[in-house]
């Protein structure tokens, strides 16, 4: 191996995808137990590596030199063998920084609440504190020197401006896991989540459902990827320009495009063609079902009812929301439980495919919609919860093709 990650478990990783966009190398993803690591350095079988959790601040030991930034946050993120001689270096600090600048976030003279007191969270204090923060709150659960316990957090988060979580706790695959809930913190302009996947960990749509500025970390590990190929190379090989142009192409390659609104508002249709369009994997709810339910949905909820068909539809939702890159045409009910929605929303944008009622069409083989008094019923319970939820309002009275063009480009901004 010339350049890879090192961690303890890496299925969640963008980091070959970032790396081997530059176009420079091969990269690997190296998943080592405790019990290896000594062996892995020392062996010094590569010419450069990055280090991720829970290996930040353990790797450092077995280094022969570390760079200011790495003595300054006692973390590394990325290790270069220069002829036998491992040199540790830490380029999330410059990573933060550029994340905090990306999203014009100004942390100057604000209270900050850090969970977590990894490597990770040394690297942001640092840097915060570079940037003459007014108070950093760490929050730890194994009781560490200078932290608060979870337990603690309702004692201090009246007045924190901003909340930062650096631990893995709601990443890929415990996406359904809540570290810690905002509902106290009266004061808060905005909530920073440096995992990436998914790309809106509960703690992020906690803090939109209260419309506070919501960031992940996929531009931090973009940036501090680049800058890690920097020292690998030797060289100066990233811009500013091919920072931003490698996020935006993450982003719309492992974001799902969600497409919900009423029965035959042409849901699936237009995320077929769409899907292809874009090069990703289309997935019909109801399809989905009825393979699950092993016959016909219009069948199941004579027999079984609403009630049961809704739970089945949950279920369905919970098997594929995890996943990238998908297209995903729901059914004209999945809004009515709002935990479908915030599962959806964990990896995707909810687009509402909004057509007028005299533009739709009852069917007899819906049960729910099987006439047009029916069909006017269900427009008016639902149409305000999918306004509620959808990121975008699409005109689905236009044509298929202006529609597919539509969603294109309101997923780029």
């Amino acid at each position: 191996m010339k350049y890879g990650l090192i961690g303890k478990k890496l299925k969640h990783s963008y980091s070959k995808i970032i790396h081997e966009k530059l176009g420079y190398y091969n990269y690997d993803l190296i998943e080592l137990n405790d019990d290896e690591l000594e062996t892995f350095l020392k062996k010094k079988d590569f010419n450069g590596i990055n280090v991720t959790v829970p290996y930040k601040q353990k790797v450092i030991p077995y280094l022969n030199a570390l760079s200011k930034e790495a003595i300054m946050c006692n973390s590394v993120n990325t290790i270069v063998n220069e002829n036998g001689n491992l040199v540790g270096y830490n380029t999330d600090f410059l990573g933060f920084n550029d994340l905090l600048k990306y999203n014009n976030i100004d942390v100057y003279n604000k209270k900050i609440m850090v969970l977590g007191t990894g490597g990770s969270a040394q690297s942001i204090s640092k840097l915060l504190n570079s940037l003459s923060v007014k108070q950093i709150i760490f929050v730890s659960s194994s009781n560490k020197k200078g932290s608060i316990s979870y337990q603690d957090i309702d004692k201090y988060c009246y007045d924190i401006d901003i909340l930062i979580n650096t631990t893995p706790k709601e990443m890929f695959p415990n996406n359904e896991q809540i570290i810690v809930s905002i509902d106290n913190f009266d004061n808060l302009s905005c909530v920073i989540d440096i995992i990436y996947n998914p790309l809106n960990t509960n703690l992020l749509l906690q803090a939109k459902q209260k419309g506070i500025k919501a960031i992940n970390g996929l531009y931090m590990l973009v940036s501090q990827a680049l800058y890690s190929a920097e020292y690998f190379l030797n060289n100066h090989c990233t811009n500013k320009h091919t920072k931003n142009k490698i996020y935006e192409e993450l982003v719309n390659e492992k974001e799902n495009i969600v497409l919900i609104g009423m029965p035959s508002c042409g849901k699936s249709t237009i995320g077929k063609k769409l899907a292809k369009k874009l090069n990703k994997e289309f997935y019909d709810i109801d399809n989905l079902i009825a393979n699950k339910i092993n016959m016909n949905i219009c069948d199941y909820i004579n027999k079984y009812g609403e009630e049961e068909f809704r739970k089945i539809e949950h279920e369905v939702i919970k098997q594929i929301y995890k996943q990238n890159s998908l297209v995903i045409a729901t059914g004209g009910g999945t809004i009515l439980n709002e935990k479908n929605v915030l599962l959806l929303k964990q990896n995707s944008k909810l687009f509402f495919i909004d057509r007028d009622i005299q533009n739709l069409h009852f069917d007899v083989t819906r049960p729910l919609s099987s006439t047009y008094e029916k069909l006017v019923e269900l427009y008016n319970q639902r149409y305000d919860l999918y306004n509620k939820y959808c990121d975008y309002k699409i005109d689905g009275n236009q044509s298929i093709c202006k529609i597919i063009n539509t969603i294109v480009r309101r997923r780029n901004k």
